[in-house]
């Protein structure tokens, strides 16, 4: 697993609001504390449904490779996730461009920026 790969996830159960199902995730996590061993792995969620409206907060990732169809990385909904909960990847990777966009909205969700 490296940073700005795509896996498949599975975020169940979710409370509340969070977001839960079987779905593409990216990895968003350092290297260097997944190379540690950490137990754990932080990821964005990705939706199926692509909405336009949702830009530039959701970052669009287009099929390509294993990602069967175009998704949105949702930068709001970030989870912490044992790594037995990643099941399949990596399904592609995110190019620079792509990556930098998701940093820039997370950390606008953050109020890092």
């Amino acid at each position: 697993m490296r940073r700005g790969e795509i896996w498949i996830g599975n975020l169940n159960p979710n409370r509340g609001s969070e977001i839960g199902k079987i779905r593409p995730v990216l990895i968003l996590q350092a290297d260097f504390l997944t190379d540690q061993g950490e137990p754990t792995i932080v990821v964005l969620p990705l939706s199926t449904q692509v909405r336009k409206s949702k830009e530039p907060l959701h970052v669009t990732i287009p099929a390509r490779d294993r990602l069967r169809q175009a998704c949105q990385v949702m930068p709001e909904q970030p989870r912490t996730l044992d790594r037995r909960r990643l099941a399949d990847g990596p399904v592609t990777k995110l190019t620079l461009e792509e990556m930098s966009s998701v940093e820039k909205s997370f950390k606008a969700v953050t109020g890092l920026l």
